[in-house]
Protein backbone atom coordinates (compact mmCIF):
# COMPACT_ATOMS: atom_id res chain seq x y z
CA UNK A 1 0.00 0.00 0.00
CA UNK A 2 1.27 3.31 -1.03
CA UNK A 3 0.61 6.20 1.27
CA UNK A 4 0.02 9.42 -0.97
CA UNK A 5 0.10 12.80 1.23
CA UNK A 6 -0.93 16.61 -0.25
CA UNK A 7 2.01 18.69 -0.94
CA UNK A 8 1.20 20.70 2.60
CA UNK A 9 1.66 17.44 4.39
CA UNK A 10 4.81 16.51 2.64
CA UNK A 11 6.42 20.04 3.51
CA UNK A 12 5.42 19.51 7.39
CA UNK A 13 6.67 16.29 7.19
CA UNK A 14 10.28 17.49 6.24
CA UNK A 15 10.35 20.36 8.06
CA UNK A 16 9.78 18.08 11.36
CA UNK A 17 12.44 15.25 10.18
CA UNK A 18 14.79 18.11 9.72
CA UNK A 19 14.10 20.07 13.15
CA UNK A 20 14.74 16.76 14.93
CA UNK A 21 18.05 16.32 13.19
CA UNK A 22 19.02 19.89 13.90
CA UNK A 23 17.58 19.35 17.35
CA UNK A 24 20.21 16.59 18.17
CA UNK A 25 22.90 18.00 16.25
CA UNK A 26 22.78 20.98 19.07
CA UNK A 27 22.07 18.33 21.93
CA UNK A 28 25.28 16.83 21.10
CA UNK A 29 27.40 19.37 20.03
CA UNK A 30 26.18 20.72 23.60
CA UNK A 31 27.21 17.53 25.39
CA UNK A 32 30.61 17.75 23.89
CA UNK A 33 31.24 21.22 24.81
CA UNK A 34 30.21 20.17 28.15
CA UNK A 35 32.44 17.17 28.36
CA UNK A 36 35.45 19.37 27.28
CA UNK A 37 34.63 21.80 29.68
CA UNK A 38 34.24 19.33 32.48
CA UNK A 39 38.12 18.05 33.58
CA UNK A 40 38.15 14.79 34.22
CA UNK A 41 39.25 13.80 38.00
CA UNK A 42 42.61 13.73 38.52
CA UNK A 43 43.56 10.04 40.92
CA UNK A 44 47.22 9.41 42.69
CA UNK A 45 48.57 6.60 42.51
CA UNK A 46 47.78 5.89 45.99
CA UNK A 47 44.44 6.67 45.37
CA UNK A 48 44.01 3.78 42.83
CA UNK A 49 43.66 0.70 45.78
CA UNK A 50 42.09 -1.42 42.96
CA UNK A 51 45.38 -1.76 41.05
CA UNK A 52 48.11 -2.27 44.66
CA UNK A 53 45.99 -3.83 47.03
CA UNK A 54 45.96 -7.06 46.17
CA UNK A 55 50.18 -6.95 45.54
CA UNK A 56 49.73 -6.78 49.23
CA UNK A 57 47.74 -9.06 50.99
CA UNK A 58 49.52 -11.56 53.21
CA UNK A 59 52.80 -9.73 53.07
CA UNK A 60 54.98 -7.81 55.44
CA UNK A 61 55.40 -4.71 54.16
CA UNK A 62 57.49 -1.60 54.72
CA UNK A 63 56.21 2.14 53.71
CA UNK A 64 58.04 4.99 52.75
CA UNK A 65 56.15 7.57 53.61
CA UNK A 66 55.48 11.44 54.82
CA UNK A 67 52.62 13.76 55.59
CA UNK A 68 51.93 14.03 52.06
CA UNK A 69 51.09 9.95 52.00
CA UNK A 70 47.23 10.88 51.74
CA UNK A 71 44.42 9.04 50.46
CA UNK A 72 41.09 10.15 49.51
CA UNK A 73 37.80 8.40 50.17
CA UNK A 74 34.57 9.02 49.66
CA UNK A 75 32.16 7.47 53.09
CA UNK A 76 28.24 7.93 53.70
CA UNK A 77 27.03 10.35 55.71
CA UNK A 78 23.71 11.52 57.08
CA UNK A 79 23.96 15.29 56.12
CA UNK A 80 20.14 15.61 57.50
CA UNK A 81 17.51 13.93 59.04
CA UNK A 82 17.00 10.41 57.42
CA UNK A 83 19.29 11.48 54.41
CA UNK A 84 22.69 10.53 53.58
CA UNK A 85 25.10 11.67 51.32
CA UNK A 86 28.57 11.01 50.68
CA UNK A 87 32.20 13.36 52.05
CA UNK A 88 35.90 13.41 50.86
CA UNK A 89 37.55 12.54 53.65
CA UNK A 90 41.16 11.77 53.50
CA UNK A 91 43.30 9.39 55.81
CA UNK A 92 47.14 8.79 55.35
CA UNK A 93 48.52 6.06 53.62
CA UNK A 94 50.17 4.29 56.55
CA UNK A 95 46.64 4.21 58.77
CA UNK A 96 44.95 3.27 55.85
CA UNK A 97 46.94 -0.35 55.39
CA UNK A 98 47.53 -0.73 58.58
CA UNK A 99 44.36 -1.37 59.00
CA UNK A 100 43.84 -3.98 56.68
CA UNK A 101 43.63 -7.20 58.36
CA UNK A 102 45.08 -8.73 55.21
CA UNK A 103 48.34 -6.30 54.93
CA UNK A 104 51.00 -6.58 57.91
CA UNK A 105 52.61 -3.36 58.10
CA UNK A 106 55.69 -4.00 59.87
CA UNK A 107 57.69 -0.37 59.69
CA UNK A 108 57.85 2.97 58.03
CA UNK A 109 60.45 4.76 57.01
CA UNK A 110 61.05 8.38 56.98
CA UNK A 111 62.53 11.03 54.45
CA UNK A 112 64.10 14.47 55.10
CA UNK A 113 61.93 16.45 57.46
CA UNK A 114 60.80 13.22 58.94
CA UNK A 115 57.37 11.49 58.81
CA UNK A 116 54.84 13.89 59.90
CA UNK A 117 56.85 16.76 58.18
CA UNK A 118 57.84 19.00 60.41
CA UNK A 119 61.75 18.60 60.58
CA UNK A 120 64.12 21.53 59.65
CA UNK A 121 65.73 21.44 56.36
CA UNK A 122 69.17 19.24 56.54
CA UNK A 123 68.13 18.87 60.43
CA UNK A 124 69.03 14.82 61.44
CA UNK A 125 65.52 12.83 61.81
CA UNK A 126 65.61 10.17 64.36
CA UNK A 127 64.06 7.08 64.67
CA UNK A 128 60.88 6.57 66.67
CA UNK A 129 57.66 5.35 67.28
CA UNK A 130 54.20 6.40 65.43
CA UNK A 131 52.07 7.09 68.27
CA UNK A 132 49.12 6.62 66.14
CA UNK A 133 49.65 2.63 64.54
CA UNK A 134 52.25 1.81 66.88
CA UNK A 135 54.70 1.37 64.37
CA UNK A 136 58.37 1.85 64.28
CA UNK A 137 59.62 4.34 62.42
CA UNK A 138 63.69 4.63 60.45
CA UNK A 139 64.75 7.36 59.64
CA UNK A 140 66.68 7.83 56.44
CA UNK A 141 67.65 11.54 57.29
CA UNK A 142 70.17 10.94 59.53
CA UNK A 143 72.91 8.37 59.64
CA UNK A 144 71.65 5.96 57.33
CA UNK A 145 70.08 6.98 54.10
CA UNK A 146 69.97 3.61 52.76
CA UNK A 147 67.68 0.75 54.62
CA UNK A 148 70.39 -1.58 56.48
CA UNK A 149 69.82 -5.29 55.49
CA UNK A 150 68.55 -5.74 58.92
CA UNK A 151 65.79 -3.36 58.71
CA UNK A 152 64.32 -4.88 55.27
CA UNK A 153 65.68 -8.60 56.10
CA UNK A 154 61.55 -9.75 56.85
CA UNK A 155 60.24 -7.28 54.46
CA UNK A 156 57.89 -9.11 51.49
CA UNK A 157 57.43 -5.64 49.50
CA UNK A 158 58.27 -1.85 50.10
CA UNK A 159 55.39 1.00 49.03
CA UNK A 160 56.83 4.15 48.14
CA UNK A 161 54.49 7.33 48.59
CA UNK A 162 55.89 10.53 48.81
CA UNK A 163 54.97 14.02 46.72
CA UNK A 164 58.13 15.09 45.24
CA UNK A 165 58.16 18.55 43.96
CA UNK A 166 60.27 17.86 40.45
CA UNK A 167 63.52 19.88 41.02
CA UNK A 168 66.79 17.75 41.72
CA UNK A 169 68.23 19.31 45.17
CA UNK A 170 64.79 18.48 46.25
CA UNK A 171 66.26 15.33 48.06
CA UNK A 172 62.77 12.99 48.04
CA UNK A 173 64.06 11.68 44.85
CA UNK A 174 67.63 10.68 46.17
CA UNK A 175 65.99 8.76 48.94
CA UNK A 176 63.58 7.38 46.10
CA UNK A 177 67.31 6.05 44.49
CA UNK A 178 69.01 4.25 47.86
CA UNK A 179 65.54 2.55 48.53
CA UNK A 180 65.60 0.98 45.02
CA UNK A 181 68.80 -0.03 45.80
CA UNK A 182 68.62 -1.26 48.91
CA UNK A 183 65.91 -3.44 47.85
CA UNK A 184 67.47 -4.53 44.52
CA UNK A 185 70.26 -6.41 46.38
CA UNK A 186 67.84 -7.84 48.89
CA UNK A 187 65.61 -8.79 46.31
CA UNK A 188 62.50 -6.86 47.75
CA UNK A 189 59.80 -5.62 45.19
CA UNK A 190 58.99 -2.00 45.21
CA UNK A 191 55.56 -0.68 44.39
CA UNK A 192 55.54 3.18 43.91
CA UNK A 193 52.60 4.83 44.08
CA UNK A 194 53.00 8.03 41.60
CA UNK A 195 52.35 11.61 42.30
CA UNK A 196 51.82 14.82 40.23
CA UNK A 197 54.68 17.06 39.45
CA UNK A 198 53.54 20.66 40.87
CA UNK A 199 56.74 21.77 38.24
CA UNK A 200 56.07 19.33 35.35
CA UNK A 201 55.57 21.39 32.52
CA UNK A 202 58.78 22.47 32.51
CA UNK A 203 62.80 21.51 31.95
CA UNK A 204 65.62 24.06 32.88
CA UNK A 205 68.82 24.14 34.10
CA UNK A 206 72.34 23.10 34.31
CA UNK A 207 72.76 19.20 34.03
CA UNK A 208 74.37 17.88 37.77
CA UNK A 209 78.39 17.38 36.58
CA UNK A 210 78.87 13.55 38.52
CA UNK A 211 81.72 14.97 40.07
CA UNK A 212 80.11 17.15 42.50
CA UNK A 213 77.41 14.11 43.00
CA UNK A 214 75.82 14.68 46.64
CA UNK A 215 72.83 13.76 48.25
CA UNK A 216 71.50 17.30 46.61
CA UNK A 217 71.96 16.34 43.35
CA UNK A 218 72.67 12.12 42.78
CA UNK A 219 71.87 12.11 38.93
CA UNK A 220 72.98 13.47 35.62
CA UNK A 221 69.61 15.42 35.57
CA UNK A 222 69.26 18.79 35.07
CA UNK A 223 67.76 21.31 37.88
CA UNK A 224 64.08 20.66 36.39
CA UNK A 225 63.70 17.37 34.65
CA UNK A 226 59.78 17.48 34.29
CA UNK A 227 59.23 14.02 35.17
CA UNK A 228 57.07 12.39 37.74
CA UNK A 229 58.88 10.69 41.11
CA UNK A 230 57.03 7.22 38.85
CA UNK A 231 58.84 8.16 35.71
CA UNK A 232 62.27 9.22 37.95
CA UNK A 233 62.45 6.13 39.19
CA UNK A 234 61.89 3.96 35.72
CA UNK A 235 64.73 6.43 34.32
CA UNK A 236 67.19 5.42 37.88
CA UNK A 237 66.58 1.56 36.62
CA UNK A 238 66.99 2.22 32.88
CA UNK A 239 69.83 4.40 33.05
CA UNK A 240 71.44 1.88 35.22
CA UNK A 241 72.25 4.49 38.40
CA UNK A 242 71.97 1.43 41.12
CA UNK A 243 75.03 0.85 42.26
CA UNK A 244 76.84 -1.98 40.49
CA UNK A 245 74.00 -1.42 37.53
CA UNK A 246 71.64 -3.71 39.54
CA UNK A 247 67.68 -3.57 38.99
CA UNK A 248 64.91 -2.29 41.55
CA UNK A 249 61.80 -4.80 40.61
CA UNK A 250 59.70 -1.45 40.43
CA UNK A 251 55.92 -1.66 39.92
CA UNK A 252 54.85 1.99 39.41
CA UNK A 253 51.45 2.69 40.15
CA UNK A 254 50.34 5.27 37.49
CA UNK A 255 48.34 8.95 38.31
CA UNK A 256 44.86 8.70 35.82
CA UNK A 257 43.85 11.62 33.87
CA UNK A 258 47.69 13.47 34.13
CA UNK A 259 49.12 15.07 31.72
CA UNK A 260 52.50 17.20 32.37
CA UNK A 261 50.63 20.14 31.58
CA UNK A 262 48.15 19.76 34.50
CA UNK A 263 48.13 22.60 36.85
CA UNK A 264 47.50 20.94 40.53
CA UNK A 265 47.80 22.45 43.65
CA UNK A 266 49.26 20.24 46.63
CA UNK A 267 46.81 19.59 49.10
CA UNK A 268 49.49 19.22 51.54
CA UNK A 269 52.56 21.10 51.78
CA UNK A 270 55.62 18.80 51.13
CA UNK A 271 58.22 20.36 53.32
CA UNK A 272 57.95 22.94 56.23
CA UNK A 273 59.39 25.99 54.17
CA UNK A 274 57.12 25.13 50.76
CA UNK A 275 54.06 26.53 52.22
CA UNK A 276 51.86 27.11 49.54
CA UNK A 277 51.81 27.04 45.69
CA UNK A 278 53.33 30.07 44.89
CA UNK A 279 56.86 28.93 46.75
CA UNK A 280 56.36 25.80 45.04
CA UNK A 281 56.86 27.39 41.29
CA UNK A 282 59.76 29.87 43.00
CA UNK A 283 61.84 27.42 44.83
CA UNK A 284 63.64 26.03 41.50
CA UNK A 285 64.74 29.12 41.25
CA UNK A 286 65.50 30.68 44.41
CA UNK A 287 67.15 27.47 46.32
CA UNK A 288 70.32 28.72 44.18
CA UNK A 289 70.17 31.48 46.98
CA UNK A 290 70.64 29.11 49.91
CA UNK A 291 74.23 28.86 48.37
CA UNK A 292 75.00 32.71 48.98
CA UNK A 293 74.49 35.42 51.76
CA UNK A 294 71.32 35.43 51.20
CA UNK A 295 67.87 34.67 53.08
CA UNK A 296 65.21 33.58 51.24
CA UNK A 297 62.43 33.68 53.87
CA UNK A 298 63.00 31.03 56.15
CA UNK A 299 62.06 32.27 59.43
CA UNK A 300 58.93 33.94 58.13
CA UNK A 301 55.82 32.90 56.66
CA UNK A 302 57.20 33.83 53.42
CA UNK A 303 59.35 31.38 52.96
CA UNK A 304 60.64 30.76 48.89
CA UNK A 305 58.55 34.25 48.28
CA UNK A 306 60.98 36.61 49.67
CA UNK A 307 64.44 37.24 49.06
CA UNK A 308 67.06 40.00 50.80
CA UNK A 309 70.54 40.34 52.92
CA UNK A 310 71.21 42.76 55.38
CA UNK A 311 74.54 43.62 54.04
CA UNK A 312 73.27 46.23 51.83
CA UNK A 313 70.74 48.79 52.00
CA UNK A 314 70.14 50.70 48.81
CA UNK A 315 66.67 52.26 47.59
CA UNK A 316 66.09 49.58 45.31
CA UNK A 317 65.94 46.90 47.94
CA UNK A 318 62.48 48.98 49.34
CA UNK A 319 61.13 45.73 50.61
CA UNK A 320 62.34 44.06 54.13
CA UNK A 321 61.84 41.55 56.38
CA UNK A 322 63.42 39.74 59.75
CA UNK A 323 64.15 36.15 59.55
CA UNK A 324 63.08 34.57 63.79
CA UNK A 325 63.12 31.10 64.24
CA UNK A 326 60.14 29.28 63.31
CA UNK A 327 58.31 25.83 62.16
CA UNK A 328 61.02 24.18 59.89
CA UNK A 329 63.72 26.67 60.49
CA UNK A 330 64.68 26.47 64.04
CA UNK A 331 68.08 28.57 62.99
CA UNK A 332 67.17 30.82 60.13
CA UNK A 333 69.99 33.15 58.17
CA UNK A 334 70.48 36.54 59.52
CA UNK A 335 68.49 35.73 62.21
CA UNK A 336 66.76 39.02 63.83
CA UNK A 337 68.57 41.03 61.45
CA UNK A 338 66.65 43.06 58.98
CA UNK A 339 67.21 41.87 55.04
CA UNK A 340 66.60 44.37 51.74
CA UNK A 341 65.18 42.70 49.02
CA UNK A 342 61.97 41.78 46.93
CA UNK A 343 58.69 40.45 47.40
CA UNK A 344 58.02 37.91 45.05
CA UNK A 345 53.98 36.87 45.52
CA UNK A 346 52.97 38.33 42.89
CA UNK A 347 55.47 37.41 39.99
CA UNK A 348 53.86 35.46 37.45
CA UNK A 349 54.23 31.71 37.51
CA UNK A 350 57.11 30.68 36.48
CA UNK A 351 57.97 28.43 33.40
CA UNK A 352 61.90 28.74 33.40
CA UNK A 353 64.72 29.11 36.35
CA UNK A 354 64.75 32.84 37.03
CA UNK A 355 68.39 33.99 37.21
CA UNK A 356 68.19 37.81 36.93
CA UNK A 357 67.33 38.10 40.94
CA UNK A 358 70.42 36.30 41.63
CA UNK A 359 72.65 37.81 38.97
CA UNK A 360 71.12 41.43 41.07
CA UNK A 361 71.98 40.97 44.23
CA UNK A 362 75.54 39.23 42.71
CA UNK A 363 75.99 42.94 41.25
CA UNK A 364 74.58 44.66 44.72
CA UNK A 365 77.29 42.70 47.08
CA UNK A 366 80.13 44.27 44.69
CA UNK A 367 79.07 47.34 45.21
CA UNK A 368 77.74 47.87 48.49
CA UNK A 369 78.67 44.97 50.95
CA UNK A 370 81.67 45.16 52.91
CA UNK A 371 81.38 40.73 53.09
CA UNK A 372 84.34 38.84 50.89
CA UNK A 373 82.02 36.49 49.50
CA UNK A 374 78.76 36.05 48.07
CA UNK A 375 78.95 32.42 47.45
CA UNK A 376 79.47 29.74 49.75
CA UNK A 377 80.49 26.35 49.49
CA UNK A 378 77.08 24.74 48.72
CA UNK A 379 76.39 26.83 45.85
CA UNK A 380 78.17 24.13 43.81
CA UNK A 381 76.16 21.39 45.24
CA UNK A 382 73.11 22.77 44.23
CA UNK A 383 73.90 23.81 41.29
CA UNK A 384 75.47 20.75 40.31
CA UNK A 385 78.33 22.62 38.51
CA UNK A 386 80.81 25.40 39.14
CA UNK A 387 80.10 26.75 35.61
CA UNK A 388 77.48 28.63 37.02
CA UNK A 389 79.21 30.48 40.00
CA UNK A 390 82.05 31.34 37.42
CA UNK A 391 79.49 32.67 34.77
CA UNK A 392 77.93 34.88 37.04
CA UNK A 393 81.13 36.16 38.27
CA UNK A 394 82.37 36.72 34.60
CA UNK A 395 79.26 38.83 34.47
CA UNK A 396 77.21 37.13 31.71
CA UNK A 397 73.74 37.74 31.49
CA UNK A 398 71.04 35.10 31.75
CA UNK A 399 70.46 34.27 28.04
CA UNK A 400 74.07 33.73 27.69
CA UNK A 401 74.13 31.69 30.88
CA UNK A 402 70.83 29.57 29.38
CA UNK A 403 72.62 29.03 25.97
CA UNK A 404 75.28 27.30 27.66
CA UNK A 405 72.29 24.27 29.15
CA UNK A 406 71.34 23.59 25.84
CA UNK A 407 72.87 21.21 23.94
CA UNK A 408 72.73 19.30 27.53
CA UNK A 409 69.29 20.19 28.03
CA UNK A 410 68.28 18.34 24.29
CA UNK A 411 70.37 15.08 25.16
CA UNK A 412 68.66 15.07 28.40
CA UNK A 413 64.97 14.83 26.68
CA UNK A 414 65.71 12.43 24.59
CA UNK A 415 66.82 10.50 27.48
CA UNK A 416 63.58 11.46 29.21
CA UNK A 417 61.32 10.61 27.07
CA UNK A 418 61.92 6.46 27.10
CA UNK A 419 60.66 6.46 30.64
CA UNK A 420 57.53 8.84 30.20
CA UNK A 421 53.83 7.59 31.53
CA UNK A 422 51.92 10.65 30.36
CA UNK A 423 51.88 13.15 27.78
Amino acid sequence: MVLKYSKSTYLLLVFSICFKLVSCAQHSTKKIESEKKTPKTLKTGANRTELYLDLLKNKNIAVVANQTSIIEKLQRKEISPNVMGVEKVSQHLVDYLHSNKKIKVKRVFAPEHGFRGKADAGETVKDGVDTKTGLSIISLYGKNKKPYPEQIKDIDVVVFDIQDVGVRFYTYISTLHYVMEACAEADIPVILLDRPNPNGHYIDGPVLDMKHKSFVGMHPVPVVYGMTIGEYGKMINGENWLNNGLQCNLTVIPLENYTHDTAYSLPIKPSPNLPNDKSINLYPSLCLFEGTNVSVGRGTSEQFQVIGTPFYNVDKYSYQFTPIPNEGAKYPKHKDNVCYGYNLRSVRNLNKINLTWLIDFYNGHKSHSKEKEFFNTFFVKLAGTERLKEQIKQGLTSDEIRSSWEQKIKEFQLKRGKYLLYK
